[in-house]
């Protein structure tokens, strides 16, 4: 992984973005499925799409960048409960996605030097 360039380390955060919002879709649809079987099935395909997508991801990157950046997913998880499910948010959740949001541009920027 020594010598990547940026474009390299960005088609892996690409990678793990889309997986991040293919797992936390896919824990949506598992909330919102209740009984309803198909849904609850492509609620698991998406997350396994997640899951293939991080293998690929991890192909551009060290672990040590790639992997914590699918703590975007919690991200991804507020906005999904706020949007489909009318949770509510509050300041201290909002605090906490930008601090998440401050650790994953202070990992890859970390990564573009390592």
């Amino acid at each position: 992984m020594i010598g990547m360039s940026s474009r390299t380390l960005f088609r892996g955060v690409i990678l793990v973005v889309f997986s991040a919002l293919c797992t936390s879709f896919g824990q949506l649809l598992w909330k919102i499925g209740g009984q309803d079987l198909p849904l609850i099935l492509f609620g698991f395909a998406l997350y396994g799409l997640g899951a293939l997508s991080l293998i690929a991801a991890l192909r551009y990157g060290q672990l040590s960048v790639i992997h914590p950046l699918m703590c975007l997913g919690y991200v991804f998880a507020l906005v999904n409960g706020y949007v489909f499910l009318q949770e509510r948010v509050t300041g201290v959740q909002l605090a906490g996605v930008g601090l998440i949001i401050v650790g994953v541009v202070a990992l890859v920027r970390g990564g573009r030097d390592g």
